[in-house]
């Protein structure tokens, strides 16, 4: 590396660094403290885990591939298995309350020693048992990604709430979703290989509309990037990005506003200098952009997750990037191998918290100096 390209890269770690401080300074979603990531002891997992969920600052759950449900009711100090089952790949998670939650698995015939088939799994007392879901429709062979939607009504002349809940995927095909609008009592499952033919991942803004990960192909060499947009409730879907490139999908996506929106472009391509790539969306997932993330093809992209329009993480196969200016540049942190879900949430006084998952289990809490 010549002394122009070190001074280069210096320059741009250091004007990202500083951006993100004049942010947080600026916000009111950190400007009492500067936030940073912490590793979570938990119990050591080979590989990449999936998923993980939290109700509020100290009550949570994450999954993973060996079949495993852990729980913490002290914001991940400590951790509960509340589940093993041997054959399970438990690849997504969402709770509605402290009690009620849903758990979907991958299904057979795409990652070896799986043997369950049942892509849907409920609890009704906060975990501690979970029972198969009933749907009606054609069969689901797996789920990779969840997405709640809470909806206030009148209830015998109270305000209540009820819950819908969708769920998509799956990797390895075939393209399936499963929604609820009773809180998880009733599911209905459809086809979506009209649409796409792998998904990944789906945020709901309200009941209605929303957007989802997705891919063109079961074929890595034929499969472009695509992202998808309903606006009844996932009746109907409308394409409104993708990419011209082959061995590409859409991975995960955060929409930190209703307006913005980024997800990840996963790229397969066996280009060791191959450009790393984030959409972009200012107008509520009509249009996307591209982004450049960074030239390396090892960086395969996984978990993406915004604090505001402009402060972000994404994950990587090797480390994560961190932008504070929309994602026009980017710097490493650490977020540990294969960061899968990022979830940034905000407590009732507005302040930020969050937790992600990889290889490693994180939190994002105010920073602590030595």
């Amino acid at each position: 590396m010549n002394i122009k390209t070190y001074l280069l890269i210096f320059f741009l770690a250091a004007s990202v660094a500083f951006s993100c401080k004049i942010l947080e300074s600026k916000t009111s979603v950190s400007s009492k403290h500067k936030l940073e990531w912490k590793f979570l002891d938990t119990e050591p997992f080979r590989g990449k885990q999936d998923d993980i969920t939290f109700i509020d600052k100290n009550k949570g759950w994450y999954i993973n591939g060996s079949g495993k449900i852990f729980h913490t009711e002290d914001g991940g100090i400590s951790w509960e298995k509340q589940l093993e089952q041997k054959g399970t790949f438990f690849r997504t998670v969402a709770f509605i309350d402290e009690n009620v939650g849903f758990v979907g698995t991958v299904g057979t015939d795409y990652f070896p020693n799986v043997s369950d088939s049942i892509p849907l799994y409920g609890t009704v007392d906060g975990g501690k048992t979970w029972s198969p879901v009933d749907y009606s429709g054609p069969y689901v062979k797996g789920l990779c990604g969840m997405d709640v939607v809470k909806e206030e009504y009148i209830n015998h002349g109270k305000l209540d709430y009820k819950y819908h809940i969708y769920a998509v995927g799956r990797v390895g095909s075939p393209a399936s979703m499963m929604v609820s609008h009773d809180s998880g009592k009733s599911w209905k499952s459809k086809s979506m290989m009209e649409d796409c033919k792998m998904l990944f991942d789906i945020k709901m803004f309200d009941k209605n509309e929303g957007s989802a990960c997705a891919s063109t192909s079961t074929n890595p060499a034929e499969s472009n990037a695509l992202i998808l947009k309903t606006y009844d409730g996932g009746n109907s879907w409308k394409k409104v990005y993708q990419s011209e490139r082959p061995y590409e999908n859409i991975w995960k996506v955060s929409f930190p506003t209703k307006k913005v929106g980024y997800a990840t472009i996963q790229t397969y391509t066996q280009d060791s200098t191959a450009q790393q790539r984030v959409a972009k969306t200012i107008d509520g997932g009509e249009t996307w952009s591209e982004l450049n993330l960074i030239k390396d093809g090892s960086a395969r992209q996984f978990g993406i997750g915004f604090i505001d329009e402009n402060h972000g993480y994404v994950g990587t196969y090797n480390k994560g990037f961190e932008t504070c200016d929309g994602g026009k540049s980017w710097t490493p942190c650490d977020l540990g191998p294969a960061c899968n879900k990022i979830r940034i949430y905000r407590d009732e006084e507005n302040e930020v918290y969050g937790y992600a998952i990889g290889v490693k289990v994180l939190k994002l809490q105010p920073e602590i100096k030595s």
